[in-house]
């Protein structure tokens, strides 16, 4: 495989699990193409429309270029030197007067594995706590835990390749279509290729997923642990089990039984008829290559475990699983999701698949770091992380890559977490964010096509995500910034690196310690002797890597049906229904579920700069039944209020059939930096599965009531703006500038009045490539709309400036009509 071929550099995609080869090719004028890597085995060449636009977000706007300490008298730059000091002396001085404990560091997905090692070796490893953990808890932690309980280890056991080699994938809780658009297109071809093929959609709204699906199953919210315990008990009742594999390579089946056959009424547990149950049931029964994919919708529970594990027990009592076309499929939702799981960069992990509380595994890992004060015990996990903040037991932190004062459940008390605790560092490429607001000093890193590591997929192949265009201003490799403080905390021998090959030689390195007979699963041995150049060209490698792989390679674990377990047989766990904990009332009614759009990811920091993506989902909306919007006076298209006991979050009401009655989806991505008020985070409660720590963003009981607003505008600029005093404004990223989608209480004057004046007190800060001093704001009436007229109104309002507000009174805009306006709009950026 070349590396590099006519410009064109190998790298990998900067969202989701799938982990899509991607090659980019800088441009003269300083612009980056992109197309899909043809040879890489996650997606032969195959973009989703986020990756498509991965070129239009490496822009410098809204970047963080220098260390920048935040004092009560405003900003003040650093230089590296000071920064990384000043870090070390303060973790330093807190762990001396309050203990390792007091001191914490919460991590990210998309961190790449270099990274995740290092602030892991750092924190577990020289400062004596285990109080880190990752935002992949947010997604993954369920999985993890039903891997361990089943297998023994965290082992996704399956590989792309089942899906197509399947002859019935069920997805359950998994948009796939939506969230990893890759898959789902090998899954369509597959399909298309094996009209044979069988796709069940379990979910309680319809999606689409459903295209391509064969029956659809909507179930109720967080039912899954009876549905599949109704399936067990299907499978022993009409002997489809396999009795031999349940024998030679499990335990415990006996007790899985029996908690299943204690489910009462199948059909009130999950909504579903007796019909549709049967037909399901029958399908995976009598089909003999069953992939079951699922994600967030059984992972995101207080009951996400379970919901694995009732899962795992199908698999294991029907042996499917260790065989082409077989297994349960975890699908990750970021792109390093895996390779933070590898490194151990979650409060209840060691590192390689190796366990805090396992003595000899303890040994292993001080003796290789020559770490005498590893931490030998789980620290906090995400949500207990914050509290510990709240309360005042954690006195500094350190963020990577991650925004958890948008992501976290119940936001207002993550801020004032983090207002409470002493010291904040953020490390991030964004400068502004709800939690960069709140840190006492930021630290710019790297970002997408600037960074050079590796990344893990969900099919635990591991890719090398390559530097493609230089890093503007001060902004350094995570690994980098982590090292220097590791040094100036005295640690400096164990954090001497030159360059991120060499961390990932000591890491693969690691994996081989206790481990050169197969006991873990987990193992990059055959990439420990990897020299510079070597890892300069490394190819796609799946897990293990026993030798390093020349050719793709598509293994399977347990396919002989040995386990990680003591006696190498997997577990089957016993699981009951339990309902969520929380619950709809008369006081909120509605239920609400919350996940990804198709074309935005995580809190907007990238997509929101691809205005391709913009046109899709330019505003945060909420899905409704046309028959919940009539019973609650909500028209399609208008402005909504949700709110509950922990919050409130304004999005506009878009009219979906496929949902359910009195529920609700809102889309997780919108923030206080591209909309007000508009955070779902803002309404979830902070309960968690008490095995995992996963939180419950799949449930959440609110009400809902209409925004009378008297006006709506859009108003274009070429660069962001702060809109104090809107009721409700949504920022989309456009040609040339942003467009702010605007509803307001005031009059149609009121508002011009205000926007103007706005414009005025920001012009200073506000610059033009053409250097037009000329505002022109187009408004349209009542009666002008009635008449499809415009009235033109040209004003000087400020030195520098060129923008537009179009707005229309009374009335919401018609979607049509406002259609043929932007683009005229644009053209006065142009």
């Amino acid at each position: 495989m070349t590396q590099q071929n006519d410009g064109w550099i190998k790298t990998t995609c900067a969202y989701c699990g799938v982990g899509c080869g991607v090659e980019a090719r800088p441009t003269i004028s300083g612009e980056l193409e992109v197309r899909g890597d043809k040879s890489h085995p996650s997606n032969y060449g195959k973009l989703c429309t986020k990756g498509i636009a991965l070129g239009e977000t490496v822009i410098q706007d809204g970047r963080l270029l220098t260390p920048t300490l935040n004092t009560p008298h405003g900003e003040q730059s650093l230089d590296w030197s000071d920064a990384t000091s000043l870090v070390a002396e303060k973790f330093a001085q807190t762990i001396k007067e309050h203990g390792a404990d007091s001191v914490a560091f919460y991590v990210s997905g998309q961190l790449l594995t270099e990274d995740y090692y290092v602030a892991n070796k750092l924190i577990k490893g020289f400062m004596g706590t285990a109080n880190i953990d990752s935002n992949s808890r947010l997604c993954m932690a369920s999985s993890v835990v039903g891997h361990k309980r089943a297998f023994g280890a965290d082992t996704v056991p399956v590989c792309y390749e089942d899906l197509e080699q399947a002859e019935l994938v069920v997805l359950v809780g998994s948009n796939l279509a939506w969230c990893h658009p890759v898959l789902f297109q090998r899954l369509r071809m597959a399909k298309q290729a094996n009209p044979q093929l069988k796709v069940v959609v379990i979910d309680p709204r319809e999606t689409d997923s459903d295209e391509i699906s064969d029956l659809h199953l909507s179930i109720d919210s967080g039912a899954d642990v009876a549905l599949f315990n109704g399936l067990l008990n299907y499978l022993h009742r009409h002997n489809h089990i396999d009795q031999t594999f349940i024998k030679k390579h499990t335990q415990q089946f006996e007790q899985a039984l029996e908690s299943a056959q204690q489910e009462q009424c199948i059909e009130r547990q999950t909504g579903l008829s007796g019909e549709q149950l049967a037909a399901f049931y029958k399908l995976f029964a009598q089909t003999n290559k069953v992939v079951t994919v699922y994600s967030q919708g059984v992972n995101q529970s207080t009951s996400g475990a379970d919901k694995v594990n009732s899962i795992l027990n199908c698999h294991l009592a029907t042996g499917k699983i260790g065989k082409p076309g077989c297994g349960p499929f975890s699908v990750t939702g970021q792109p390093n999701a895996m390779g933070g799981r590898e490194v151990g960069a979650l409060a209840n992990m060691l590192c390689a698949h190796m366990e805090l509380d396992n003595p000899e595994h303890h040994q292993l890992v001080s003796e290789f770091w020559q770490a005498p004060l590893l931490a030998n015990r789980p620290g906090l996990k995400a949500v207990d992380m914050f509290d510990g903040m709240a309360d005042g037991k954690i006195k500094a932190v350190w963020i990577m890559a991650t925004n958890p004062a948008v992501s976290l459940p119940n936001s207002e008390k993550v801020k004032q977490a983090l207002a409470n605790c002493p010291f904040v560092v953020v490390s991030d490429c964004i400068k502004q964010t709800e939690t960069t607001a709140l840190a006492d000093l930021l630290l710019p890193v790297q970002g997408w096509s600037e960074k050079s590591g590796t990344v893990t997929n969900s099919e635990r192949r591991v890719s090398r995500q390559r530097r493609v265009m230089p890093s503007p201003g001060d902004a350094r490799p995570d690994w980098w910034v982590i090292s220097q403080v590791a040094q100036k905390m005295g640690f400096g021998e164990a954090f001497d690196y030159l360059h991120e090959g060499e961390i990932f030689k000591e890491y693969a390195t690691l994996t081989g310690l206790g481990n050169m007979n197969g006991e873990r699963d987990f193992s990059l041995i055959g990439l420990s002797q990897l020299d510079d150049q070597g890892y300069s060209v490394l190819e796609p490698q799946q897990w293990p890597v026993l030798k390093h792989q020349t050719e793709v390679v598509n293994q399977r674990f347990f396919t002989h049906g040995q386990f990680y377990t003591a006696d190498a047989k997997a577990r089957f766990v016993p699981v009951s229904h339990k309902p969520p904990q929380s619950t709809v009332n008369s006081e909120f009614p509605l239920l609400l579920n919350s996940g990804r759009t198709r074309d935005h990811w995580h809190t907007m920091s990238r997509t929101g700069l691809a205005a391709q993506l913009g046109d899709h989902t330019p505003e945060p909306y909420v899905l409704v039944h046309p028959d919940t919007a009539a019973k609650y006076g909500l028209k399609d298209q208008s402005i909504a209020r949700l709110h509950n006991r922990f919050g409130e979050c304004l999005a506009k009401v878009t009219y979906s059939p496929q949902q359910q009655l009195a529920e609700l989806f809102v889309p997780i991505h919108w923030n206080g930096q591209t909309a007000n008020n508009s955070k779902p985070c803002n309404l979830i409660a902070p309960y968690t599965d008490s095995l995992s720590g996963q939180p419950e963003f799949k449930h959440t009981p609110v009400v809902i009531e209409p925004c009378l607003y008297q006006s709506q505008g859009l108003f274009l600029t070429r660069q962001p703006i702060e809109l104090e005093g809107i009721e409700y404004w949504a920022r989309q990223k456009i040609a040339d500038g942003y467009a702010y989608h605007i509803e307001s209480n005031r009059s149609p004057k009121e508002l011009q009045i205000c926007l103007s004046s706005l414009i005025k007190d920001q012009s200073r800060h506000m610059q033009y490539q053409d250097g037009n001093q000329n505002m022109v704001s187009r408004f349209i009436s009542d009666q002008a709309q009635a008449m499809s007229e415009m009235i033109v109104v040209k004003g000087a309002f400020g030195e520098g400036e060129k923008a537009a507000y179009i707005a229309s009174f009374n009335e919401p805009v018609d979607t049509t009509k406002a259609q043929s306006w932007f683009p005229a709009a644009q053209e006065i950026m142009a």
